[in-house]
């Protein structure tokens, strides 16, 4: 009985064996998989159709890329009479017709002759999916970058299979993390437990929108209840990174608007230690600083990055400039009377905002960002830095620096120094107080319309603009320390963070209020701030 049987299972292994063989040729013939694919088009329906296109992407033909581009941009028609394919282009009342399989011209034809291969809206998602595979093998490997996120929100597990194929030639970094990101989308939708659980375990804390896509859809879907398990597990890890990564960007806009506050308030923290001015005009200064951005830009219009550069110093000078005259032409007869003082500046910031929308404009004026400025550095999926808010972060820091070098190393900043803790005693040793104050007001003056030019690369540039930071500048300078510039510098990051901090749940106006709020009762407990200065201040 053994004996029958082993010479008619040989024969059929030979058999087999022969037919493969036989079969062999036709499947590796990418022209013969092209054509059997093509004849697929031809059938209405889409579930058909869609089959062929996986087999055109699989075949490698060299015409695969044409008419998977022509047919989703509706110029792929069949013949009535001859019953084949042809990419037809418009030309006058008639059509350019081509053949598909050679790329042969075949002339004109009317429209009534052609057919057109209709596709719906799961054909032509899976269109743009088969044209980014076939895009892999592009020599730019930015382009294969383009080509793999293409794939990554309607990826299967076909496609991953050949994602996997060309992970083993690519040598991309960057393109190999988004091919094996893919793999794992396309196999967590696996037969296989297994695979299912391995392509999970890479899909773990990914911030793609993708991951965490695929994975809810697995979790309500899913029957393994191991893989279910693991696939929660992931979402979990995911939604926690989501979440610092919500922290970091928060703390990032809350460092950035802080460093907008440090710039506003650090020019009003030394007029008023030193002065004990309240200078209501402080914002109008933040104003002209901006102003001269915007008239530099419109001079050097072709320029932008170097005419914000030249903005800072002439901002300087031209906010600087204004503030010695306030200083000296009305201040100065108003020392010793705070009410007059306020009242006064606040009537100058009247002047002031009139006074551009006279000369310039009564609208907000447009300040664009340099190229180098423009943009964000990406993190991750979730969390990106815009340039410009780096910039004035940094900016911020160094004219911090600058001042707190020039009040520590420089004359001037010994007498600023002298005058603020003790203004009888240092004119009793030679200092001439009524300079140092012009000097000091012209300083903050200008520090403010640098401040100014800051600011014209965040918001609108208006004769408003500076009533929107006065009360914010002011709260800087009494929570920190009236004169302190480190307190000028921890107080304005510390409530630039609670501003955003709050701003989600609580709104950006009820947010401003709930801070003034807490600084009103802190200086209950500290009346000098954080930082209180020593000397007549502290005395005062």
């Amino acid at each position: 009985m053994q004996m029958n049987q082993r010479p008619k299972s040989f024969l059929r292994l030979c058999l087999g064996l022969l037919l493969f063989g036989l079969a062999l040729p036709a499947l590796a013939d990418p022209q013969a998989k092209f054509e059997s694919a093509l004849e697929l088009l031809s059938e209405r329906s889409y579930d058909t159709k869609s089959e062929a296109v996986r087999k055109i992407v699989s075949s490698g033909h060299k015409n695969a890329r044409a008419v998977l581009n022509a047919m989703l941009g509706g110029d792929l028609y069949t013949r009535k009479k001859e019953k084949d394919l042809v990419i037809a282009v418009k030309e006058g009342a008639e059509y350019r017709i081509t053949a598909v399989v050679t790329g042969e011209d075949l002339g004109l034809v009317k429209k009534r002759s052609l057919k057109k291969v209709s596709i719906n809206n799961q054909l032509r998602g899976q269109l743009r999916g088969a044209l980014a595979l076939l895009n892999l093998d592009n020599p730019d490997a930015g382009e294969r970058l383009v080509a793999v996120n293409e794939l990554l929100d309607s990826i299967d597990a076909e496609n991953a299979a050949l994602l996997r194929e060309g992970l083993v030639k690519e040598s991309d970094p960057d393109v190999r993390d988004a091919m094996e990101l893919g793999i794992a989308l396309g196999e967590v939708t696996s037969k296989d437990p297994a695979v299912r659980l391995q392509a999970i375990a890479v899909l773990d804390g990914n911030l793609h929108p993708s991951a965490f896509n695929r994975l809810t859809t697995l979790v309500e879907q899913e029957d393994d209840n191991d893989v279910r398990v693991a696939a929660q597990a992931a979402i979990n890890s995911i939604d926690l990174k989501r979440q610092m990564s919500g922290i970091a960007e928060t703390l990032f806009f809350g460092l950035s608007l802080g460093s907008v506050l440090v710039l506003a308030a650090i020019g009003l923290a030394i007029t008023f230690g030193v002065m004990g001015v309240i200078n209501m005009a402080h914002g109008e200064l933040i104003m002209l600083g901006a102003y001269t951005t915007y008239l530099l830009q419109v001079v050097m219009p072709e320029y932008p990055g170097v005419a914000l550069l030249l903005s800072i110093p002439v901002a300087f000078l031209v906010s600087g400039g204004v503030g010695l005259l306030i200083e000296r032409g009305v201040i100065r007869f108003l020392y010793g009377r705070p009410l007059e003082t306020l009242l006064a500046t606040f009537g100058i910031s009247l002047i002031l905002q009139q006074f551009v929308r006279v000369v310039i404009s009564p609208q907000n004026v447009p300040v664009s960002n340099p190229s180098w400025m423009s943009g964000s550095i990406e993190i991750s999926n979730v969390l990106s830095l815009t340039w410009n808010r780096i910039y004035i972060i940094v900016f911020s820091l160094m004219v911090f620096a600058a001042l707190f070098m020039i009040l520590k190393k420089t004359a001037l900043g010994l007498q600023v120094r002298a005058v603020a803790q003790n203004r009888a005693m240092a004119r009793a040793m030679g200092v001439r107080s009524e300079r140092v104050d012009a000097l000091t007001f012209g300083l903050g003056s200008g520090i403010a319309g640098i401040a100014g030019v800051a600011l014209s690369q965040l918001t609108n540039v208006g004769p408003n603009l500076g009533q929107s930071y006065i009360i914010d500048s002011f709260m800087v300078v009494v929570f920190g320390g009236v004169g302190n510039l480190w307190g000028t510098l921890v107080a304005g990051m510390t409530l630039g963070v609670a501003n955003k901090i709050m701003e989600p749940w609580a709104g950006a106006v009820l947010a401003k209020i709930l801070v003034l709020v807490f600084i009103i009762l802190f200086i209950q407990k500290r009346p000098r701030g954080l930082f209180p200065q020593k000397g007549r201040a502290a005395e005062g």
